[in-house]
């Protein structure tokens, strides 16, 4: 089946989670239909940075925000599209939309970036502890914050490379009505619904959305591929929250979706091909929480418990299951944040226990496995603000696990303002350990053996930078260098996974400009420098040296109308190729930059119609070895608001 070649080797290979933390759902934002502010390179607060909200003056970890403003004038149809212009981040996917899609965060594996979605780890166990982004619709998330460098000490095992928290839509004021529709370019279809309401003592958000297309040929058809692979997918999703008290909530929060895809085969010696198979599956996420606030809010408790599940199943060309995998993931945790003031000294402390139990389930003609494994992590935390212009965190974190060894890791940050010339001066440096993961232990393939003799992977990691106010308020820069070191990275051979000797090494430089020259027009840009190597010397692969984005957006005629260009650059990058026995080689992928183009038109109030085009000077790439991409593609929508 063609999504499992590639997940034979670690960098798209099945990884282990072990992470960790429930998010507040009170925390997060209230606003489901009202207009968002505009996009900065930092929110104003983040929950994820610190665990506990923390303005963006204060914190000292590189982080950047993507806010719904921006994915409606974008008019993001999945996620990871938008994902794509983040500082530092790495998206490639396996076809066209609905394939296989890993993100890598500054160089690090796929399944090294813990992925939240409303305060729920997403991470797959029966996929490596890997979360794949391709069935992650962007019509309902209010807001998305992603964290860069190690953060194993807040999140655990998982946390290496950084967090992506996704946060979904909540209900606020007077019942509100949402819909919208679009169709375009290979038989797509698309349309979502919604419904929010809330008051000081409730909130209500319900949302369902969907898209169906034909596709295009998922074996890059330029090598011979011609057949269409079609995609569905429906996502359900909704959220509750009742305040018996001013400082009390209990809340809950679900999630579901079921998808198809068709795929195509992978064989050695030639790559991607027509044969007709088919991946489908259904996700289950849902989360319930209580917390209250004692000492006029000084002293905050939460408690929460999640469970997720993920199923998934290879067909072959005539619709018979060949393999199931059916991951899932329960946890138990408790949070207490008590936050003090002592002259110009700001303290919080935090601590938090939670249990974790995972559990992969695979069923195949020629294998099968079941196993779990459980771990309990202790975190404690310290943020110190000192004259509101120094922050210094420390965190520390011990997880005790089923199968390995327990283990300690720590975080320190600082960021000093100097509000006089508009300078934040932030560093950070962080520990991290990643566990093997259930399918690199145990999991078995026609062409893959698991190795239960694995051991955890060891980093290290810092980054230093600055974020500048220029023009005033109509500017800024930001700018950060990180370095990486992995002791014992797990890596496959093409039949089975082994811990490389020595230490590989990741590093780079991140930089990002947001100018508004004029009132209304908006200019954002980014490029990032990596540079990663194995313990070898040997490039790691997937893992383009150069990136860059640009998005330039301008609203007018009263703001009734809006015009969004973005563009995407993808640099040199290598992939694996393997031979008819599957044995691999180094190929490389040729750069490739993508130009989109939409536009919107109010035509009354809550109505407005809207159209894109993707790719609009037709770019022919590969961002998997022998895996195609759609070409040009034109789409037409209307969106109403009662």
């Amino acid at each position: 089946m063609s999504v499992r070649v590639p997940r034979l080797h670690r960098t798209a290979s099945f990884a282990a989670l072990l992470g960790s933390l429930a998010l507040p759902v009170s925390a997060l934002p209230t606003s489901a239909f009202a207009d968002s502010t505009t996009i900065t390179t930092l929110p104003p607060v983040s929950v994820t940075a610190n665990r506990v909200p923390t303005a963006a003056e204060e914190t000292g970890s590189a982080l950047t925000v993507i806010t719904r403003e921006e994915l409606e004038q974008r008019q993001t149809q999945v996620l990871s599209d938008a994902l794509r212009a983040v500082p530092g981040v790495a998206v490639n996917r396996t076809g066209p939309m609905g394939t296989l899609t890993q993100l890598r965060i500054r160089g690090s594996e796929g399944n090294q970036t813990l992925v939240l979605i409303d305060g729920i780890e997403v991470n797959d166990p029966a996929a490596g502890s890997e979360y794949d982004f391709a069935n992650l619709l962007a019509g309902d998330v209010e807001r998305v914050e992603v964290l860069r460098g190690p953060q194993s000490a807040l999140y655990g095992s998982d946390a290496v490379g950084g967090v992506v928290n996704i946060v979904t839509r909540r209900g606020a004021g007077a019942p509100r009505f949402g819909a919208a529709v679009e169709g375009g370019s290979f038989g797509t279809a698309a349309g979502r619904a919604s419904f929010g309401t809330g008051t000081d003592r409730y909130d209500l958000f319900l949302s369902g959305q969907g898209v169906t297309s034909d596709g295009v040929s998922v074996a890059d058809k330029r090598l011979g591929n011609p057949e269409k692979d079609g995609y569905r997918n429906g996502t359900l999703t909704g959220n509750a929250a009742v305040r018996p008290t001013e400082r009390s909530e209990i809340a809950v929060t679900g999630r579901y979706t079921r998808f198809r895809t068709d795929t195509d085969g992978f064989i050695g010696g030639r790559g991607a091909v027509d044969d007709g198979t088919s991946t489908a599956g259904e996700q289950y996420f849902g989360r319930l929480q209580g917390k209250i606030a004692l000492l006029d809010g000084k002293w905050e408790h939460i408690v929460g418990l999640t469970h997720g599940r993920q199923q998934r199943d290879y067909r072959d060309d005539a619709k018979t299951v060949t393999s199931r995998y059916d991951g899932r993931k329960t946890k138990a945790d408790y949070q207490t944040n008590l936050t003090l003031k002592s002259g110009p000294a700001d303290h919080v402390l935090t601590a938090a226990v939670e249990h974790e139990e995972d559990k992969a389930i695979s069923r195949s003609s020629f294998s099968s496995f079941d196993r779990s494994i459980g771990s309990t992590g202790l975190v404690g935390q310290y943020k110190l603000g000192l004259f509101d212009r120094l922050t210094l965190t420390g965190s520390v974190r011990h997880d005790a696990n089923d199968l390995f060894r327990d283990a300690t890791t720590w975080r320190t940050t600082a960021a000093y303002l100097i509000e006089e010339s508009g300078t934040k001066l932030r560093a950070s440096y962080g520990t991290g350990v990643k566990n093997p993961t259930l399918f690199e232990l145990y999991g078995y393939t026609a062409t893959y053996a698991g190795n239960p003799d694995l051991k955890p992977e060891r980093a290290r990691g810092w980054d230093a930078g600055f974020d500048q106010a220029l023009w005033g308020t109509r500017a800024s820069v930001d700018g950060t260098w990180f370095d990486q070191r992995i002791r014992d990275l797990i890596t496959g051979t093409g039949r089975t996974s082994v811990n490389m000797l020595g230490e590989s090494h990741i590093r780079g430089f991140e930089l990002g400009l947001s100018v508004e020259p004029i009132d209304r027009l908006t200019v954002r840009g980014s490029y990032t420098w990596t540079d990663g190597e194995d313990s070898t010397g040997a490039e790691l692969v997937r893992r383009p040296k150069q990136l860059a984005s640009l998005n330039v957006n301008y609203r007018f005629l009263e703001d009734r109308a809006n015009a969004n260009l973005g563009v995407v650059y993808n640099g040199r990058s290598s992939d694996w190729a393997y031979d008819p026995f599957y044995n691999r080689q180094v190929v490389n992928l040729a750069p490739y930059t993508l130009v989109n183009m939409a536009g919107s038109y109010a035509l009354s109030e809550g109505v407005e119609v809207f159209g894109r085009v993707e790719n609009l000077f037709d770019r022919r790439y590969q961002e998997v070895w022998t895996y195609g991409a759609p070409g040009r593609a034109g789409y037409l929508g209307l969106r109403l608001s009662l």
